[in-house]
């Protein structure tokens, strides 16, 4: 009797296990099948980002409110005053706060690996043949030439978004002044950035010249003119600093010395910052993170201040202001024709002095072949008065 017993128990454990099999089967199948709906009907992409929300994205939104916040605040003036015709050039483009913030957003998706390469397309390059850049370009850089410092890349910009001018060391010379004021004036771009970088070649190449550890290339000592002075105030105001350890403040200082020659030499750019319609800033770009170091707003109009009440400030000529109103060709035509009348005064000049040279040496030689000279005082004096007169005209034929 036990032993049936024994069987009966042996029996039912036998019959619960096949029961927890099929059951634990069963629910294995379930899972299978559902896992495999979820693959076939939801994109992995759209899975990841609604499990995991994407910080990255959360942070482009925050700044995209912030470009919103600044458009609701924007106190772009509307028009110039009466003397400029009561129309502001500027009107049809964003405002100075908000070029930067589009700048300060770019370089963030860059640095983070995001660009989004925009304004690159067939499309956008047949509007550039057939549009201004004018219409589009929103701000205008000074940058150095260095090849790490791919600017349009740098701010995620395409085609007719950023007017630049490169130049190694990123020095505001004559040319770059130029350009800078054809961006401001004619691409009417409502912010200039002048940008340095880290590890500077020509910020570099100066520093050790100015510590006697290296000499520089005669060609560049046309260049590089305009950045001793960054490097000399940097040190002058640094004297614990020594070696390299001087190159990354001599490299913000030379942003600085780029803004204050800029100022100094460009009665224009002063006139549009001091009206509002433009901003001019500086920052410096690390070569190795990607980031952008955007410098004070402030120095910018303190340095524009000091070069205000400077006597070596340039003044707007008169050509300037004919050119400010009419355009190129009145400035040309002025130019043109005060050449060609000085030409002619000097052309008149010289051939009346030439006249009258030619006349007393003729006169002179016959005089003394015919003996007259000490015989006739009259012819004597007619001699000397004809001396004289070639003598007068000698300035005006030294100024021809």
């Amino acid at each position: 009797m036990n032993d049936n017993k024994n069987k009966l128990v042996t029996l039912s454990y036998i019959v619960l296990m096949v029961i927890l099999i099929v059951i634990l089967n069963s629910t294995r199948n379930n899972s299978g099948t559902q896992h495999g709906e979820t693959g076939q009907n939801i994109d992995p992409a759209a899975y990841k980002e609604a499990v995991e929300p994407n910080a990255q994205t959360t942070k482009m939104e925050y700044l995209n409110q912030v470009l919103e916040n600044i458009a609701t605040t924007d106190n772009r003036p509307v028009k110039k005053s009466a003397a400029d015709d009561g129309e502001n050039p500027f009107a049809a483009k964003i405002s100075s706060d908000i070029a930067i913030a589009k700048l300060i957003q770019g370089n963030i998706k860059f640095a983070k690996g995001e660009s989004t390469y925009p304004n690159l397309d067939l499309e956008r390059r047949l509007l550039a043949a057939t549009e201004s850049q004018a219409a589009y370009a929103f701000a205008t850089v000074l940058s150095c030439s260095d090849s790490r410092v791919p600017v349009e890349a740098i701010f995620d910009a395409g085609v007719m978004d950023i007017f630049v001018v490169r130049v190694a060391g990123n020095v505001c010379d004559v040319d770059e002044r130029a350009s800078i004021e054809y961006g401001l004036t004619h691409v009417n771009t409502p912010v200039l950035v002048v940008m340095g970088h880290t590890q500077c070649g020509a910020v570099t190449a100066v520093t050790h010249a100015i510590q006697g550890r290296d000499e520089i290339e005669s060609n560049l000592l046309e260049l590089v003119d305009n950045i001793q002075p960054a490097v000399k105030k940097a040190i002058e105001l640094n004297p614990d600093v020594k070696g390299d350890d001087i190159i990354p403040i001599a490299t913000e200082e030379n942003v600085w010395t780029s803004i204050e020659d800029l100022f100094i030499r460009s009665p224009v750019t002063r006139e549009l910052v001091t009206k509002g319609y433009v901003k001019v800033v500086g920052a410096v770009y690390d070569i190795g993170t990607g980031n952008i170091n955007w410098l004070s707003e402030e120095k910018p109009l303190d340095i524009l201040a000091k070069v205000e009440a400077s006597p070596e400030k340039a003044g707007i000529t008169s050509c300037h202001t004919e050119e400010k109103h009419h355009g190129n060709a009145v400035k040309e035509e002025k130019i043109e024709g005060a050449e060609e009348s000085a030409v002619k005064e000097d052309s008149v000049s010289a051939e009346e002095s030439t006249v009258k040279d030619d006349g007393a040496t003729d006169e002179e030689s016959a005089v003394k072949e015919n003996g007259a000279a000490d015989e006739t005082p009259e012819a004597t004096e007619e001699d000397n008065d004809q001396k004289e007169t070639p003598q007068a005209a000698e300035p005006v034929t030294d100024k021809a």
